[in-house]
């Protein structure tokens, strides 16, 4: 192999070296952004399933009335869950917290049984828990009722934020990308303009030069996809070791949908933009090559 034929052997692998690289980081960053905003949903769900209402319950309530409200409660279908905590487990919380036992200082439990009710997400809204409130305020055993409506105003308004932000920064993001990608393969393919041109004068077909090119893009596209795919496992690994509380949220289902989706991404990228790249070469004159 002589010297030129090695330089351009390199250049040609030196090319497809960026032009996988590029893909790579490009879906990396959409892979990134589509995980982000396929949770983004189980996010504000999670955290709206958090908003609690407590019910502080009159002491001197019996068993059989603290029951009724449960039932009552969990009957209404906005409800996702009820959880009553006693005196003597408001104490016991109250005492860790402490890290002293303030019983024996005071000489009674002055704490109150309370009730904690989570709505659904689609109900967590300061409007249906009003109406919760009104519902049960009346009851025999609830002394008074607490939240605050100023949180779940803020976190409504916040998350509804936070998710245009995303949709814009996503669109931006796959605008910018395809015309990376783009302008990768064109420079690529760049340093075969006039062997595309040849094979066309000596009589070759479109479709026959054009076919080495798409399959190599193919090609391309796979190995940028699954690379892409190795760096977000990375960077989820990472996360969850930051943040543990990530699990909560985690879906294997959406995350699968995510790596199939960097794969036809980074396929179909590269095939498009190789297609016009390789079409731009063959309509060029021969004069306008150099």
């Amino acid at each position: 192999m002589t010297e030129e034929k090695k330089l351009v052997r390199k250049t040609q692998q030196a090319s497809r070296l960026s032009t996988v690289v590029s893909i790579s980081l490009v879906l990396f960053l959409l892979g990134a952004l589509g995980i982000m905003l396929l949770h983004a949903d189980k996010l504000s769900t999670y955290v709206k399933e958090n908003i609690e209402v407590s019910l502080i319950l009159k002491p001197e309530s019996d068993s059989l009335a603290i029951n009724d409200l449960i039932t009552r409660i969990q009957s209404n279908n906005s409800i996702k869950s009820t959880r009553l905590i006693t005196k003597d487990e408001a104490a016991a919380t109250l005492k860790k917290d402490l890290g002293e036992d303030f019983l024996n200082f005071l000489g009674y439990n002055p704490l109150y049984p309370t009730l904690d009710v989570r709505l659904k997400a689609e109900y967590a809204n300061e409007e249906n828990i009003e109406s919760f409130i009104s519902s049960v305020k009346a009851h025999p055993v609830v002394k008074e009722v607490q939240y605050q409506p100023s949180l779940v105003e803020s976190i409504n308004r916040n998350l509804k934020t936070i998710t245009w932000i995303m949709l814009t920064f996503s669109a931006l993001l796959i605008i910018v990308s395809v015309a990376l990608i783009n302008n990768t393969i064109r420079i690529s393919l760049y340093a075969r303009r006039l062997l595309i041109k040849s094979m066309l004068l000596v009589g070759a077909t479109k479709s026959f030069i054009r076919t080495p090119f798409l399959t190599l893009s193919i090609w391309n596209g796979l190995i940028g996809g699954f690379v892409s795919i190795f760096l977000l496992s990375g960077l989820m690994y990472l996360a969850l070791l930051k943040i543990p509380e990530l699990t909560l949220i985690r879906d294997y289902r959406l995350m699968g949908i995510v790596a199939i989706g960097l794969i036809l991404t980074g396929v179909f990228l590269s095939l498009i933009c190789t297609w016009f790249a390789v079409n731009k070469y063959l309509r060029y004159r021969t004069e306008n090559l150099y």
